[in-house]
């Protein structure tokens, strides 16, 4: 059986264990997709990199939840670029990847003795979302009365869909407990599609805002820990929907992952205009461990 070294890396945190881990796969040449699909089974996490050739960009990530290959995965990114980095594979601080969601411009730099990875984002887009709130609130074990109404409820995409869920109270997130088995009835739009309930409440005053996010149920994982291109929505959703008279450029910072103990930060950048708005995030990451698997 042919063993696979992955690499473990916790991305949106500087601390191992806490953040959003993934797998990277720096010689993701040597697999086939349906290996690829193995390997990030066989690894659990929420998504597994693999490292290819690109002819139109430095490199290619491909992304891969133990269900299915996604476009593009933020904590992936950070993961696969902090990897690199560490194995000597990086040398300039600004570079391109391809994904399947495009070409994207990624730049590091050096901050408080830390390695800060910065991923520009597809461009913004949102559509409606016209099912049963009481039906979305109970499919992650909430009523309706806890949503935040003010705001709408909207799929939003920086490259990949999910849902985005106000919620009235921070207190809600602890309760909070998905039913992802009925997440497709209650998606009718984009069954296929995750839920992240967001908070205008935090947990540090330093934060702008909160977040959970569930998975869809066709990706084998319940809860992603910190998600980065949902944090990517919900600077767009803030500026879009909630503080339209924002000044921009502006950086906005999420917090995520507290209810399952693997809180992060991401660092959302909001530029342009209100319908050509630029979008990037920014993250730390932290080297775990090696993994060794055979397939």
């Amino acid at each position: 059986m042919p063993k696979v070294f992955v690499i473990h890396i916790d991305a949106f945190s500087s601390i191992p264990e806490k953040g959003n881990p993934a797998g990277v796969v720096l010689n993701g040449e040597d697999y086939t997709e349906e290996q690829m699909l193995a390997i990030a089974s066989a690894v659990g996490f929420n998504e597994t990199a693999f490292v290819v050739s690109s002819d139109i960009a430095d490199f290619r990530i491909r992304y891969f939840t133990p269900g299915h290959e996604m476009n593009l995965c933020g904590h992936a990114t950070m993961g696969t670029v902090y990897a690199l980095r560490m194995n000597g594979l990086l040398k300039q601080p600004d570079f391109t990847i391809e994904t399947n969601a495009g070409v994207l411009p990624i730049q590091m730099r050096e901050e408080n003795n830390q390695v800060l990875i910065t991923m520009q984002q597809s461009k913004p887009q949102f559509q409606s979302f016209s099912g049963s709130k009481s039906d979305l609130a109970a499919s992650i074990g909430l009523r309706e009365e806890d949503l935040h109404l003010k705001y709408p409820i909207v799929y939003g995409s920086t490259g990949i869909w999910t849902l985005i869920v106000p919620v009235k109270e921070l207190a809600s997130f602890d309760k909070m407990n998905p039913a992802t088995e009925n997440f497709p009835i209650v998606l009718k739009e984009m069954p296929n599609a995750s839920i992240h309930p967001i908070c205008f409440e935090v947990r540090d005053n330093e934060n702008d805002m909160h977040a959970r996010h569930f998975s869809s149920p066709y990706s084998g994982t319940l809860e992603d820990a910190v998600t980065g291109t949902a944090s990517g929505v919900m600077g767009a959703y803030y500026k879009t929907f909630v503080y339209k008279d924002t000044k921009l450029p502006t950086t906005l910072i999420v917090e995520q992952g507290h209810e399952i103990n693997k809180d992060g930060r991401v660092f959302v950048h909001i530029e342009g205009e209100q319908e050509q708005l630029d979008i990037s995030i920014s993250g730390t990451a932290v080297y775990v461990k090696n993994i060794e698997i055979e397939i």
